[in-house]
């Protein structure tokens, strides 16, 4: 009996270049004796609709696009009980594809479809932010785009100083927070400027943020944590500590939770898995420990 594979793509990430692809790609799923659905999204959540609606009935759901059309997947498949979830599995098409870089997974379209049919499942952990699910990351504050604004001629040329230069520009845009952090592990009532609790060995293109003991599927978030401080010439020794996790600043806390709470009085704007995820004076973030099945 041949296994089902809905496959969801969005065709407009990365430059489109799927559409040059396509062909390949479903040519390498047949052969590996795939009955194939393909369904292309049309406008934002389409991915989550679909798959919440019918992902259940295939033994695989693929889907092809950037991280944002990899959150929409997860957050349809989280819809179902977990014995009911299908297994997943990702072929990147965006930018920057942070989670198909900490998993290891292939950048080229067609090398990663081969991936795909010759991997297994792997538990892998997913995050819930108030009623959502994210795959990698959910942060707010200063410098969370420092990544993505340097130039890759200025990382050729300068290494990290470039990520200095280009986060001294927004000095004069930066605005702190005052949060309570709330979690079994560490409490905090202060100002923040940064507040990140991922799931990921690379955020915003950038690797080594949490240290060297990053795993994907231990049932804990890595926490990133930076403390606001007045003196201007802090900033050196802060960016330090973000780009050389081993180097001790005062102003960093790192540190392991499954659930963290953040409370404040004014609304804070958090980015979930590399998109705007909504305003809130209340979060709660959990983790669920492999509660996805991605194959790779």
């Amino acid at each position: 009996m041949r296994k089902k594979m809905l496959f969801v793509f969005n065709p407009t990430s990365g430059k489109s270049l799927i559409k040059n692809k396509l062909v390949d790609i479903l040519d390498v799923f047949t052969k590996a004796g795939y009955e194939i659905e393909v369904y292309v999204t049309q406008k934002s959540l389409d991915a989550t609709e679909i798959i919440a609606r019918k992902g259940n009935q295939y033994d695989l759901v693929v889907c092809s696009g950037g991280d944002g059309t990899l959150n929409e997947t997860v957050n349809g498949i989280m819809q179902f009980d977990e014995q009911e979830r299908p297994c997943i599995a990702y072929i990147p098409a965006g930018t920057t594809c942070d989670f198909a870089s900490s998993h290891k997974i292939p950048k080229n379209m067609v090398h990663a479809a081969e991936f795909i049919v010759k991997g297994r499942p792997h538990g892998v952990d997913v995050g819930q932010f108030a009623d959502k699910y994210f795959d990698y990351v959910a942060t707010f504050g200063a410098f969370t785009d420092i990544p993505y604004k340097t130039s890759r001629e200025s990382k050729k040329l300068l290494g990290h100083s470039a990520y200095v230069l280009e986060g001294a520009k927004s000095l004069n845009k930066i605005k702190p927070y005052t949060v309570r952090v709330e979690c079994e592990e560490f409490n905090f009532n202060g100002k923040l400027l940064v507040g990140m609790v991922s799931n990921s060995n690379q955020i915003a293109g950038f690797k080594g943020l949490n240290g060297k003991d990053s795993r994907l599927d231990d049932g804990e978030f890595e926490v990133l944590l930076l403390e606001y401080s007045k003196n201007p010439l802090d900033f050196i020794d802060m960016m330090k500590g973000l780009l050389q996790p081993s180097y001790k600043c005062p102003y960093i806390h790192r540190f392991k939770t499954k659930e963290i709470k953040f409370i404040s009085k004014e609304s804070i704007a958090w980015d979930i898995d590399g998109e705007f995820g909504g305003k809130y004076t209340e979060a709660v973030i959990k983790n669920h420990h492999q509660a996805m099945k991605l194959i790779k």
